[in-house]
Parts: C-alpha cells; sequence; structure tokens
C-alpha cells in the first residue's frame, strides 16, 4: 500500500517539460490552430479593406546659419555666442509651438470638426469608391439610408460659436428638403435651430454660419466644437519635425491624417507660420539692435564736441597747431587701440543685454579689452618721456580722433540696421512645399496587417491549445493511470459511431436499444471490451464471488456505455450475465438498452414486485438479461445500505456467471463504496482526457477508506493523438469483404 502511496504521490508531482508531448498536443488541435489563424487572416484581410487610409504630407524646410546684424560684431561666433538659436533643437521647438500651430489652427478653424455619417463598418469603404462624374456629384443613397453619407457629402462652416457647456458636445447637423436648408439638433435629439447655406442662423446661444452644404436630403453629419488648447495639443503631439544629418540645417516636417487635403493644409499653414514667425523675430531683433545704436549716438556726440572744444582751446593758449611725425606715428597706434577698445565696449554693452557677465561670449569680450588695455599702458609710458605740450596735444588729439571713429561708426551702424529691418527676409526657407502622395497611404500597410494577423491568429491558438493543456492536465496514456497505483485493464478507443453521440443528449428512452456490440460489433471499441472480457476471465479467478462493481470518479466518464456493451459480449461468449443499474439517482442503463426505467431495482428494494418480475431478459441475446433502476427513491443509499439488498446480490449471483453492477461516481456520492463493499471485483472507469491524476487518487482514497479495494481501471474514450498512447495502440483489423459460400 505504501509502495501505491508513494508512486502516486511522485506521479502527481511530476513536473517535467515534454516537447515531443507539446508537439503532439500542437499537432492533435492542428484543426483549431488552423481554423483560428484563417479566421484572424481573414479579419486582418477585411481591415486592411475597410480601414481609412492615412496619408502623409511632407515639407522641408531650411535654416541657414544667422549672420550678426550689427556691423563689426562678426566675431561675436568666435566669442561663443554661436548659432544657439538656430540649432536644431530650438528649431524643432518652434514649429511645434503653441504659436506656430495655433496659427495653422486659427486659419483653418480646426477647432471645428465636421464628418458626415457613415454606414458602420463598411460606409467609409464605400465613399471612398464612389467616382463622381461633375464636381458636386453626391452618391445615391444605398438601401434606402439617406441619413447616411454614401460619398460626396460637403459640410462648409464658416463660423460656429457654441456655449461653453456645449464645447465638445458632439451635435447633428441634417440636411433640409430645400436645397441649402438645415437643421441642427442637440445630442439628445433636441432641434437647437435652423437655417440656410450663407445665411448666419443663432438661437439658444449658438451662432452659425454654413458656407457650403452638398448632400443628400436627409444626410447627417457630425459637429462638433472644440476647445482650440486641445486641439492645438493634440496637433503638437502629431506634427513630427525630424533634421536631415546632423547639424544639417535640414528640417522634415511630417503629418499624417486620414483626409489627404486637411494633411496637406494643415502642414502648409505650419511650414508658413514658422517663417513668418523668424522673419519677425529677426526684424524685431534689428529695431532693437537698432535702439540701442540710437540711444549711444547722443552721448559719443557730446564726446565728439568735448573733444573738439577741448583740442581748440589748447591750441589757441598754447600756440601749438601740430605734433611732430615721431608723436604723429605714436598717436596713430594709440588711437587704433583706443578705437578697439571702444568698439569692443559697445560690444560688450549689447552683449550685456541678453546674457551675464560669466557667459563665455561676455569673458571673452573682457579679456580682447583687458589685452588692448596692456597695449594702451605700453603706449602711455611712451608718451610720458615726450615733453608735456606734446603729451598734452597728443592727448587731446587722440581722444578727437576716437570720438570722431566711434561716432561715424556709430552712424554707418544705425543706417545698416535701418536696412536691415525693412528688408528682412529671415534665415528660414521652405525647400518643398507640403505636397501628399494620394496614391501611396502609408497606413494600413495592408501586406504587413494581414501577415502580422495571421501571425497572431497562428500564436494566440498555439497558447490557447497550450494554456488548456496546462490548465486542464487531464490523463491521456494509460501508463500515467498505473503510475498512480492502479492497473489499467482496458483501453477502450472512441468510438465514432453516431448513435452514441446522439444518445447522450436525450433525458429519456427512445424506445431502441443502442448497445455498440450488436449494432457495431467490429468497432475498435468492442474489440477493446473483448479485451477486458479476457483479462476479467483470469483477475476474477480468486474473486470472493462474481459480481462486478463499475464505477466512476465523476459523472459522464462511460461506466454505463462500458457496462452494457461488457455485458453484451460476455452474452455473446455464452455466458450468462446480469447487468444492473445500481445508480437509483441518474442511471441511464434503460436507454441504452432502449426500454422504461420502472419497475427495476429500487421497486425490488423496496418490496413493490419480486426480483424475478424486475429482470428482464434483453432482445436478441438470451445469455443477457437486466434489472433497471427504478423509481427514482427519496434515499438511494438507505436501500443499498439494507440487507434486502445484500440477499437479493447473493440469490442472482449463483443464477449468471457475471453480475455486474453499473454504480454512481464514488466522488458524487457514497453509493458506489456500498456496492463495492459487496463485489468481488470492482472496476473504475476514466475517461480520456478528462479526469485529472487528482481525482483518480481521491476516488481511489474514498474507495479504500470504506474498506474497497479497487481491481483496476478502464480507460475509456481514448482518442488518436499524434504522440502518445492511441498513437500506436489500436489498428483496425478485418477482412476486407465476407467471400461467397460455395
Amino acid at each position: 500500500m505504501s509502495n501505491q502511496t508513494s508512486r502516486a504521490d511522485a506521479a502527481l508531482n511530476e513536473d517535467v517539460i515534454d516537447l515531443r508531448e507539446l508537439f503532439g498536443i500542437l499537432i492533435d488541435h492542428k484543426w483549431l490552430i488552423i481554423s483560428i489563424t484563417a479566421l484572424f487572416l481573414f479579419a486582418s484581410a477585411v481591415y486592411a479593406v475597410l480601414a481609412d487610409p492615412v496619408y502623409r504630407a511632407q515639407s522641408i524646410v531650411q535654416v541657414e546659419s544667422k549672420l550678426p546684424s550689427i556691423p563689426g560684431l562678426a566675431d561675436l561666433p568666435s566669442l561663443g555666442m554661436g548659432n544657439a538659436s538656430s540649432t536644431a533643437t530650438t528649431e524643432i521647438a518652434l514649429i511645434t509651438s503653441r504659436s506656430v500651430v495655433g496659427s495653422a489652427v486659427d486659419q483653418l478653424q480646426l477647432d471645428t470638426e465636421v464628418r458626415p455619417y457613415r454606414f458602420p463598418v463598411f460606409g467609409n469603404f464605400m465613399a471612398r469608391r464612389f467616382q463622381p462624374q461633375s464636381p458636386d456629384e453626391v452618391a445615391e443613397p444605398r438601401f434606402g439610408l439617406n441619413g447616411y453619407g454614401w460619398g460626396g457629402e460637403l459640410l462648409d462652416i464658416f463660423r460656429l460659436t457654441v456655449p461653453a457647456a456645449l464645447l465638445g458636445t458632439e451635435l447633428t447637423l441634417k440636411a433640409g428638403d430645400a436645397p441649402g436648408s438645415y437643421e441642427l439638433y442637440a445630442e439628445n435629439g433636441d432641434l437647437l435651430l435652423r437655417g440656410a447655406v450663407g445665411v448666419t442662423a443663432q438661437g439658444k446661444g449658438i451662432e452659425l454660419q454654413v458656407g457650403k452644404l452638398n448632400a443628400n436630403p436627409g444626410t447627417r453629419f457630425h459637429v462638433r466644437k472644440l476647445r482650440t488648447l486641445s486641439v492645438i495639443a493634440a496637433l503638437q503631439k502629431r506634427v513630427k519635425v525630424s533634421e536631415f544629418g546632423k547639424e544639417s540645417g535640414i528640417l522634415q516636417l511630417t503629418f499624417e491624417n486620414e483626409d489627404a487635403q486637411y494633411a496637406e493644409a494643415l502642414l502648409h499653414q505650419v511650414a508658413d507660420a514658422y517663417v513668418k514667425q523668424n522673419v519677425e523675430r529677426n526684424s524685431a531683433e534689428a529695431s532693437s539692435q537698432l535702439e540701442f545704436v540710437k540711444e549711444q549716438l547722443p552721448s559719443v556726440r557730446k564726446q565728439v564736441e568735448a573733444a573738439q572744444a577741448a583740442m581748440n582751446a589748447y591750441q589757441t593758449s598754447a600756440n601749438t597747431v601740430d605734433i611732430t611725425m615721431q608723436t604723429k606715428g605714436l598717436l596713430e597706434q594709440e588711437v587704433a587701440v583706443e578705437t578697439s577698445i571702444q568698439q569692443l565696449r559697445l560690444q560688450q554693452a549689447e552683449v550685456d543685454r541678453g546674457f551675464t557677465r560669466t557667459h563665455p561670449a561676455s569673458r571673452a569680450l573682457m579679456k580682447q579689452i583687458d589685452e588692448l588695455e596692456g597695449r594702451k599702458q605700453g603706449f602711455q609710458r611712451q608718451v610720458n618721456q615726450l615733453p608735456d605740450t606734446q603729451q598734452e596735444l597728443l592727448r587731446l588729439t587722440r581722444d578727437l580722433q576716437v570720438s570722431n571713429e566711434l561716432y561715424t561708426a556709430l552712424l554707418n551702424q544705425a543706417q545698416q540696421l535701418d536696412v536691415a529691418r525693412a528688408g528682412t527676409v529671415g534665415n528660414v526657407r521652405v525647400v518643398d512645399p507640403a505636397v501628399v502622395d494620394v496614391t501611396d497611404p502609408v497606413k494600413p500597410r495592408k501586406k504587413l496587417v494581414v501577415l502580422v494577423g495571421a501571425l497572431l491568429g497562428g500564436l494566440l491558438s498555439v497558447g490557447f491549445v497550450l494554456l488548456q493543456r496546462m490548465l486542464n492536465p487531464s490523463i491521456e496514456d494509460p501508463a500515467r493511470i498505473e503510475e498512480l497505483g492502479l492497473p489499467v485493464y482496458a483501453a477502450i478507443p472512441l468510438s465514432p459511431a453516431k448513435d452514441l453521440r446522439t444518445l447522450g443528449h436525450r433525458g429519456k428512452s427512445d424506445g431502441r436499444q443502442h448497445l455498440l456490440a450488436i449494432n457495431n460489433p467490429a468497432d475498435l471499441a468492442i474489440e477493446a471490451i473483448r479485451s477486458l472480457r479476457t483479462s476479467l476471465h483470469f483477475a476474477m479467478i480468486e474473486a470472493k464471488n462474481n459480481v462486478l462493481s463499475i464505477s466512476g470518479p465523476r459523472p459522464d466518464v462511460g461506466k454505463t456505455f462500458v457496462s452494457a456493451n461488457l455485458a453484451a459480449v460476455i452474452a455473446q461468449a455464452g455466458q450468462k450475465v446480469l447487468v444492473i443499474d445500481g445508480d437509483m439517482r441518474k442511471g441511464s442503463l434503460h436507454r441504452v438498452l432502449g426500454t422504461s426505467p420502472t419497475g427495476g431495482l429500487s421497486d425490488v428494494l423496496v418490496g413493490k414486485i419480486d426480483a424475478a418480475a424486475a429482470i428482464r431478459a434483453f432482445d436478441g441475446l438470451d445469455n443477457m438479461h437486466y434489472l433497471v433502476r427504478g423509481e427514482i427513491p427519496p434515499n438511494p443509499s438507505e436501500l443499498l445500505m439494507h440487507n434486502r439488498f445484500v440477499q437479493l446480490l447473493e440469490a442472482l449471483a449463483p443464477q449468471y456467471d457475471l453480475v455486474i453492477v453499473d454504480t454512481p461516481p464514488i466522488l458524487a456520492v457514497t453509493d458506489a463504496a456500498i456496492v463495492g463493499r459487496y463485489a468481488g471485483s470492482n472496476l473504475l472507469v476514466t475517461r480520456f482526457g478528462v479526469n485529472h491524476p487528482k481525482e483518480i487518487v481521491l476516488a481511489k482514497k474514498r474507495f479504500e477508506q470504506n474498506g474497497v479495494q479497487l481491481k483496476g481501471a478502464i480507460f475509456n474514450a481514448v482518442e488518436r493523438r499524434a504522440v502518445g498512447y492511441y498513437s500506436y495502440g489500436y489498428y483496425e483489423y478485418k477482412a476486407d469483404q465476407v467471400p461467397a459460400s460455395s
């Protein structure tokens, strides 16, 4: 007993992945896998045909290097200012900014959504296939459904304002019977207003002006006023900008939509708004720089006037009008250095307007100023060696020339900036305007959709089969049953007989017998039962009596089929056999034999009739007798425990070579254990692909707890598998034809 228990526990705890078995499972369910895959393939093909095509609009924009607008500042890029505002990341952010996209939304009135009602599933497909012969032609209504648009419909709304409560709410505009007339309905069907094309209609806080309406009378349109910020935010995510190559300055704009004209118009407006913003930005920068230069001109002019006055006064007082040639050379060098210093200080003032003193550009300017100041100090030491008169004259002359040159430079800058402001064209240009290839939609990619659909169907079907197997680890090999400690006396193949399949769905007897052993004696299932008959002949030699109890772990395992056909096969072998329907709750022996359930076992046990009157002979088999269940009693278990049942078995056993008792499932009720204690042999019927190992172990323990020892098991309804027991267990072996008698 302990060995059998240990083997059963080992079989239950076995968790080994058998690839050969998994492959066999897939082959066994090949038609299910093929069916599901074909279904997904068909569904994906239908989707690829019916799905709305998505078109891609493309545009290319070039961002040129931005040159400094202030003359004299050409060296700023080398000082660290560079083209930071023109990098790809910055320009991409500007293109998708709220101001640029919002400008396109305002120009195209994208906050007003309009689309015709389409017939579900294939309405858009039919509308796309409509080919108008004239610009305003509209497809005729199909199936009498004039509420739907079937192609060619157009609703152009010039202006629509709604109360805040209706923002985002879907309204319905219905084309009227009169040309150009329409009605607007709320979401709940209430009429909001009536109007005509070209005339502003007002009512209930709504103002609507329709520019054009081209549709059949009764055609409905979805109309919705959206929040502008919501539309802009959604479009910002859908407008894609990328750079061609690294630091190329070439940006590609793309936008995808089901409406090719909509996609092209939107991208065109975005590109134009971006170029316009760039021009305005550069123009504003030139204006700002011009304003700065004009602010410096008065103070520099005063410096010039003060230097001129000081020079005249000194020349008058000192009677000196000229400087020596040596002093003149020194003056030219000092003037050049001082002029450079003054220009750099102007540049630093301009840089300080946009950056702090710690910025690399500001620090570079300060470094250059310090270097020039050092050279200036060297010149100053040479000047200090001159006579006092020449020193003062040199200083005054230097101040005058530096002021004049700086003032002249600022005047030139002001004129150049004024011209630049008036003729600003920006550093951005549209290389390729927005265009859509309507012959090549980007979505759906039909071949890919069909391929993915087929692969998805195959993967899901395989996964479903494997998951079903994992969640339902039922026994499909009799070796598993023997590992649980029960010898398998026979493995009965599933019979293809239609008669057996229809029998299981009938609630009562149809008056015809359904014994496979008689109707189709050459069936493989009957051959297996004959093998069972031989095995039982030797197994019951040492039994205490000739009573055989047949039960099952659960209902619908085929124990009645086995009991009835086993009795028939034994009777055909010349032995006298009695089959008793011991399931007084839901016994179905009477349906197999085509008789009535009344006048059976329960009636005998309660004393209504005698056993001799209840036992009947089966027509066509003189050696086979049967006892049906009788009327359903309220206490079947108590009747079986009564002495009358024991006395009945003791009285009938000597009269027959074998008495077969068909008992209820052991895990459902205790009747099988009661009958099993009186029987000399007990068999458990298990069903292929239905019973789990734990279920069989529990049934075996239930019998043992009641003092009943199972003789073995019968593996019923075995199906053919690519890998497994039945893949090689049974073969049909019979003559091709019956030879004619000589």
